[in-house]
């Protein structure tokens, strides 16, 4: 989401000093005095009867303001008229600037008198406020003992080819707002009414150094606006601002910065035709805006970056896809968990992204906050993008470090400038640490579920190192039509139940994940329709890394083949994985794994089954062992195409290297059990896979494939159902084939070559594009499917220009749009 570039703090008031009229002054005057004092620049310059054009108040946000920072460089300390107590009053603030020598007498007066009374009172500041930015605005501050000191920085300027001149500006050394006067000490005015006071809330971060350089550099002295033309260039902490042309208003601390002005921060890009900034209240605007986000290095870039006219000045190259972000409505085939539950469960997000583009009309922001009008983002590194995000408005707000929020007015996803698609959810929290839910999710679950459900998951405790979440579910599709086992109704118990997650992180290398699902809420099924599993993981060893688990589960269900699903009543114990070991140069890779568990699961053996029993579960040991060496070959490879829009990546996020290549491996499995029963194996297996053609022309340029056969050879059996070896002759295959540009079709499936058999078969229908990809899933021997969608991630180099392509704004009655 759009997550504005924030100008650093910045120093509150810039003074211009000269040395020997600084050495001739009394200490105390210097810290008291806050008029500027022009000396070391050149004031040679033709005086303007009028503001520049360019510090016109553009930003309606702004003219609701603008009378504060009129004031915010001359804050002046308004006395009392009339108090109930001895002290003198202060003479009244004028609005038009008086002269040098009244203002110094009457500031050498004041400080007499204050400090003749014991009392320390904030000095008064000369307004040179820039007279179309209108008159100061007198800001009282209470009578309070501690005043906040002054910490001098420095400020930079240096005209190319002349010499670098050095100025002092001082600032709060805290950015501690002053106190008001309420609960402390309170005046009466004359009529017996509490005086009320302003509090000045003014960021800084000390230490920092502004520079600012350019072809050319003017200074006029009598409404003290430093204005620089040419190649400007301004840093300051760890932000760079490139602009044609920049003045700054040192009253009122403003800066107006025009023509290809880009702000570079932290991997972050914020261009526009203007920028203003408010420096006290770290508030300003941009108009058309437009750039880039990169999220993975805003929290690790540090320095000052290097000036965007190099970026902007480049083509778009080395465009590459790093991932990205899916999530599924319905079950992940394939993966290690799909294989443990025929549960269909509701989008769980996997992945990130880490770099967008986005342009706006205009962008008001202060402090953490933000509003763009007219925004437009994409993950498209390409114009015009295949995939666009839109909304009228949209506002930023950071909530905490790790929390933002994103509001949008009408939000809607835009597919190849076309076709629109509404989002309802116009509110939308960003969490580093855990990817929200939507407002509700759908799933399907024919097995235990009774088919279509919805669920929504509410995050109970969520912690860096501790996170717990509940899913409450409702099955529609078993509360309307019912099912073999329940007839139905909208407030039956059977319809309704639940998930819930644990996640604790004790340190980077260890873990505990809790999990617990309830597809029923009758009472008298709990323990029928409860399936829970709890996982303590460590990584042990750097070199060649281990991992322990200890784990249990309850009713665990797990597919097995040709036997189905089986579930196991609850097993304890704990396993030992080792990571892939390259053997040598040999280019075969190891892995092997070893546990011990105790399980309480289904078997078929009557022996080993009582006389008098309530079901057909036994309860043994099991010790296993297994060790698996793979290598593969590359028989042929081909060349990819350029990576462009219209070649290499006009269907997928990454150009197709056409190559065809061989696999093979060798598994061997050992297991013992308490009751003297064992089980061992050893299997080998080959596999072809390969791609033709490159996913670029409109019809069949792109076939991939995979063909595998597997033989096992198996001594005893295992007493169990769940881990018996029982497919030992198996042929897999798949192909998935281009139909018409983005519409690819496949399928996969294998088959038990000694009973003839189906295993499992999956069919896909698949829409791909560069930007993003929706997959359709369905298995007909498991009844489950799935809705896959994802967006896909890039990184590039160079300026990828506006959204429409062209590089060429419109001007609209008058206004560059």
């Amino acid at each position: 989401m759009l997550q504005p570039v924030q100008p650093p703090a910045a120093p509150q008031i810039v003074q211009f000093v000269n040395p020997e009229d600084s050495a001739s002054e009394d200490k105390v005057l210097q810290e008291a005095l806050f008029s500027l004092k022009a000396g070391n620049i050149s004031t040679q310059l033709k005086p303007t009867a009028t503001l520049p054009e360019t510090l016109a108040v553009e930003s309606s946000l702004v003219k609701n303001r603008i009378k504060n920072h009129a004031s915010i460089g001359t804050l002046q300390q308004k006395q009392q008229q009339g108090k109930q107590s001895s002290r003198q009053s202060s003479p009244e603030i004028k609005v038009s600037p008086p002269t040098r020598e009244e203002e110094e007498e009457r500031q050498e007066q004041q400080l007499r008198s204050n400090n003749s009374q014991g009392d320390l009172t904030l000095p008064t500041l000369v307004d040179h406020s820039a007279v179309n930015l209108g008159p100061a605005l007198n800001i009282s501050y209470p009578e309070h003992k501690e005043v906040p000191l002054t910490i001098v920085k420095r400020l930079l300027v240096q005209e190319r080819g002349g010499k670098l001149r050095e100025f002092e500006f001082s600032v709060p050394a805290s950015s501690t707002p002053y106190r008001s006067a309420q609960g402390s000490q309170q005046s009466q005015s004359p009529q017996g009414q509490e005086s009320q006071s302003t509090e000045a809330n003014i960021p800084i971060e000390a230490g920092s150094v502004i520079e600012l350089s350019a072809d050319r550099q003017e200074y006029d002295a009598q409404r003290q606006i430093i204005t620089a033309e040419g190649n400007v260039i301004l840093r300051f902490q760890d932000a760079l601002l490139d602009a044609d042309r920049l003045q700054v208003n040192l009253p009122n601390r403003i800066i107006v910065a025009e023509g290809n002005v880009a702000l570079t921060r932290r991997g972050q890009v914020l261009r526009g035709e203007r920028f203003e900034y408010y420096f006290v209240q770290d508030s300003g605007l941009i108009l058309n805006a437009s750039g880039e986000l990169q999220t993975e290095s805003t929290t690790t870039a540090t320095g000052v970056p290097p000036s965007d006219r190099f970026v902007r000045d480049q083509p778009l190259q080395g465009v590459t896809s790093q991932g990205g972000y899916s999530f599924e409505v319905g079950a992940s085939f394939g993966s290690e968990e799909d294989q443990r539950s025929t549960s269909i469960e509701s989008p769980e997000g996997e992945g990130t992204l880490n770099r967008f583009r986005y342009q706006a009309e205009r962008i008001e922001f202060e402090g953490a906050e933000a509003v763009a009008t007219n925004v437009r983002i994409t993950n498209d590194p390409f114009s015009p993008p295949e995939l666009e995000l839109r909304a009228n408005s949209a506002r930023f707000r950071r909530i905490s470090p790790e929390v933002d929020e994103v509001v949008a007015s009408k939000p809607r996803l835009v597919f190849d400038q076309g076709f629109s698609l509404p989002i309802l959810r116009n509110r939308v929290i960003i969490d580093r640490r855990q990817r929200q839910p939507a407002l509700f999710n759908l799933g399907f679950d024919n097995d235990e579920r009774g088919g279509l459900f919805i669920e929504r998951t509410f995050g109970v405790i969520n912690t860096p190192k501790l996170e717990l979440s509940i899913t409450p579910q409702y099955f529609v599709q078993r509360a309307i039509f019912g099912d073999d086992e329940n007839e139905g109704g909208i407030v039956n118990p059977s319809a309704f139940g639940g998930k819930a997650q644990l996640e604790a992180t004790f340190n980077p290398r260890t873990n505990l994940v809790g999990r617990a699902n309830l597809t029923s809420l009758e009472p008298g099924e709990l323990d029928d329709e409860l399936r829970a599993s709890l996982r303590l993981r460590h990584i042990i060893g750097n070199r060649l890394p281990h991992t322990l688990n200890l784990e249990y589960s309850y009713r665990d269900r797990l597919f097995n083949g040709s036997l189905g699903f089986q579930t196991v009543q609850s097993s304890i114990g704990a396993v030992v994985t080792s990571s892939p070991t390259p053997l040598g140069k040999t280019g075969i890779n190891l892995t092997y794994q070893a546990g011990v568990q105790n399980i309480n699961a289904r078997t078929d053996r009557n022996e080993l089954l009582e006389v008098d029993r309530d079901n057909d579960r036994i309860s043994l040991t099991r010790y296993q062992a297994s060790a698996s060496l793979s290598r593969g070959f590359l028989l042929w490879r081909g060349k990819t195409l350029p990576a462009t829009p219209t070649q290499g990546l006009r269907y997928t996020p990454r150009p197709i290297l056409p190559n065809l290549g061989l696999t093979t491996s060798i598994t061997g499995v050992a297991s013992a059990y308490s009751n003297g029963d064992d089980q061992q194996s050893l299997s080998g297996r080959i596999s072809l896979t390969g791609q033709l053609g490159h996913f670029s022309r409109p019809f069949l340029d792109y076939t991939g494939f995979n063909l595998s056969y597997t033989q096992v050879t198996r001594g005893s059996e295992s007493p169990f159902r769940f881990d018996r070896i029982a497919d030992r002759s198996i042929l897999s295959g798949g192909i998935t084939q281009q139909v018409y540009g983005p519409f690819r079709i496949g399928f996969q499936t294998a088959f038990n070559l000694d009973s003839g058999e189906e295993i499992s078969t999956d069919y896909f229908i698949e829409y791909s594009r560069r930007t993003y990809n929706i997959l359709l899933r369905y298995n007909p021997v498991q009844d489950r499917g799935s809705i896959g969608f994802r967006i896909n991630d890039f990184n590039w180099r160079g300026n990828p220009g506006l959204f429409d392509g062209s590089g060429v704004r419109p001007v609209v009655e008058g206004v560059t749009r």
